[in-house]
């Protein structure tokens, strides 16, 4: 009797597959086995590209003479600690009885990466292959993923994209690495005072370095400015309220050299000389806007997204908030977490009530309980379908982060972190289902001759979803917010045209403040938007949505920075500093190839896989491209010398 055979990434994945296929079978060594179906595993990466001495033992010695290194024919191997787990798949996939492979393995560029290894390696012919995607591990989603599954050959430009990112990793790593340690490692071993010092590159990895030196040296270099900017409080003996000053086209102070900018003067005694000039004249409220503005609930969560929030929230890492991400997957509570998506599809959005009842049914959480509660009972709509939350253009692989409205059965044996975590994806998605904050502006000018004061006022009328995310407001930003929401009252009650009373007018001190430390959630956010740090419009606008790295390589990248000691975390703020290593490191790369630490060239490779995974672009193009990059840069910095 032919059989069929389904691969998953995971031990636990596959067992999710079973559950579905009502496979009852006992566990054997490696795979579980029934009368129609077979389940095996990978364990994550089985087959790994060998190393340049696998060619050729000679090159195993670093020499200038042997490289660049790009071989025309690339060998791999089976990862040593797990032959035994790969054997057992060369055994079951060759079996005479297998019709049908049914690959599982995550749906996404690096899960299709795993099979296609494991199935070059062994060399399968003659058997029906199909491709599982799924988008969440529920029952229902794993049947219709088996049900649906299509041809492999279908994502055989993804599996393109695949081979590519990982040859370019290869080739810029090895041959970058190698090279400028055997030209800069003796001077960089001095500067650090070690033996010897090898320097790592990376086609990303490199650029992320460049973005928090970058900073760090901005922070560093960055000297306040003091400015002096004009307060007025104006009102009668009842009441009163705080303005502005700002220049207009009118005012006699315009495009001054006594300014530092549109709000404030570079020197105390000129902003004082000004105030005297103008204290004792009529003021009169020459415009009064009042306005209505309502705003929605933020987009729902990507990886980049709840990472950065997990940061804030919990001061963990990224690849901590990943494995409990994946970990909630798995448990079928969330949908695949490795995506870069905010929105979800048409498809997804037509069935999402489905989540909402399973939510409202069995999650036994008091206050989301309340949430629902009100959405019923206030009849807010679930017809999301042409609202900002649902774009198929803006979706790749998979839509974003939300609660399945299943798996309550593992809630109660999770972490504490970890249910945080999962009631934050449930927050955010709800909310975008409650009707938008609702806030009273006005605005108020008043003018003393041709010299403007602005007064604004702005307060929520009506919380919408706020009451669901509640905005945590630092102890400055409520004073101040606190003091808005005074003047408001008061503000309504001027009439357009009328003289008011000058009570004070004086200066206030400002200064400068330098830009911020990226935190470790916070330079994901950075990677993800790479592109707009590119200064040039036209390129900027060519690699729009391609940042650096993936959702799913990212956390990686910031794991590996703190192992080779490029960088430090702090454990309890997550604040990122290079470390002197990471620094000279820097200046070796900026010395030799500088364009290695700019965006624009790691998120232009990035949106060139995109593309050849889009059958946009010939693998064979962007090959060619990649290796005579390689080529040129090895011609130039072959002859640049130490720095």
């Amino acid at each position: 009797m032919a059989k069929k055979i389904l691969i998953a990434e995971k031990p636990s994945v596959a067992m999710e597959f079973a559950k579905v296929l009502k496979i009852n079978a006992n566990k054997k060594e490696g795979y579980m086995e029934a009368e129609e179906w077979i389940i095996t595993w990978c364990v994550g990466h089985l087959i790994t590209m060998s190393y340049p001495e696998k060619y050729d033992a000679k090159l195993k010695v670093w020499k200038l003479e042997t490289l660049p290194f790009m071989p025309k024919e690339y060998k791999y191997e089976i990862i040593p600690n797990v032959e035994k787990q790969f054997n057992t798949i060369k055994k079951l996939l060759t079996r005479q009885d297998i019709e049908t492979i049914y690959v599982c393995t995550d749906s996404g560029r690096e899960g299709e990466y795993i099979y296609r290894l494991v199935d070059q390696m062994i060399g399968i012919k003659d058997k029906i292959k199909k491709r599982v995607w799924i988008d969440s591990q529920t029952e229902e989603e794993i049947q219709r993923g088996i049900n649906e599954a299509k041809d492999l050959s279908e994502y055989d430009s993804l599996s393109d994209a695949a081979y590519l990112r990982a040859k370019e990793d290869y080739l810029i790593g090895i041959n970058f690495s190698r090279l400028l340690s055997i030209i800069y490692g003796r001077k960089v071993a001095r500067q650090i005072q070690q033996d010897k010092a090898s320097i790592s590159v990376g086609r990303v990895m490199t650029c992320v370095l460049g973005m928090i030196v970058s900073r760090e040296r901005e922070i560093r270099n960055f000297i306040k400015t003091k400015y002096y900017k004009i307060v007025g409080e104006f009102g009668d003996e009842n009441s009163s309220f705080r303005t502005e000053w700002k220049v207009n086209e009118k005012s006699r102070l315009y495009n001054s050299r006594l300014l530092y900018n549109e709000t404030g003067f570079k020197k105390e005694e000129d902003a004082k000389k000004f105030i005297e000039e103008i204290k004792d004249k009529t003021a009169i409220i020459s415009e009064i806007k009042k306005s209505k503005q309502k705003e929605n609930a933020p987009l729902l969560f990507n990886l980049a997204e709840i990472q950065n929030e997990c940061t804030k929230k919990f001061k963990i890492k990224p690849d901590e908030t990943l494995e409990i991400l994946q970990n909630l997957y798995e448990k079928k509570l969330v949908t695949y977490p490795r995506t870069d998506a905010r929105v979800l599809s048409t498809a997804v959005a037509k069935e999402i009530t489905k989540n909402l009842n399973g939510i409202a049914k069995n999650f036994q959480n008091e206050e989301i309980k309340e949430y629902i509660k009100k959405m019923v009972e206030e009849k807010y709509s679930t017809n999301i379908l042409k609202t900002k939350y649902v774009n198929d253009s803006k979706i790749t692989d998979h839509y974003a982060i939300i609660p399945t409205g299943q798996g309550y059965e593992n809630y109660e044996k999770l972490t504490d972190l970890h249910k945080q975590i999962y009631i934050i994806i449930v927050k955010r998605f709800i909310s975008i289902f409650y009707p938008p904050a609702e806030y009273s502006k006005i605005s108020v000018t008043i003018n003393i001759e041709e010299e403007t004061f602005l007064a604004n006022a702005k307060l929520c009328i009506q919380k919408g979803y706020l009451e669901i995310i509640k905005t945590e407001e630092k102890g400055k930003e409520k004073q101040e917010q606190e003091e808005k929401e005074a003047n408001l009252e008061i503000l309504k009650t001027l009439k357009k045209g009328k003289e008011i009373k000058s009570k004070q007018i004086k200066t206030k001190e400002a200064e400068t403040t330098p830009p911020t430390r990226y935190n470790s959630g916070s330079i994901i956010l950075a990677m993800e938007n790479a592109g707009k740090l590119i200064e040039e419009e036209e390129l900027r606008e060519q690699i729009k949505g391609a940042g650096i790295g993936t959702s799913a390589t990212r956390a990686g990248i910031i794991k590996k920075l703190e192992k080779i000691k490029y960088i430090e975390i702090n454990e309890k703020t997550q604040i990122i500093t290079p470390t002197n290593f990471g620094e000279i490191t820097y200046n070796v790369v900026k010395n030799s190839m500088p364009d290695m630490l700019n965006p624009k060239l790691t998120a232009s490779w990035e949106k060139g896989l995109e593309l050849v995974a889009k059958k946009q672009i010939d693998p064979n193009e962007f090959m060619e491209k990649l290796e005579k990059y390689i080529k040129s840069k090895f011609d130039k910095i072959s002859n640049i010398g130490a720095f």
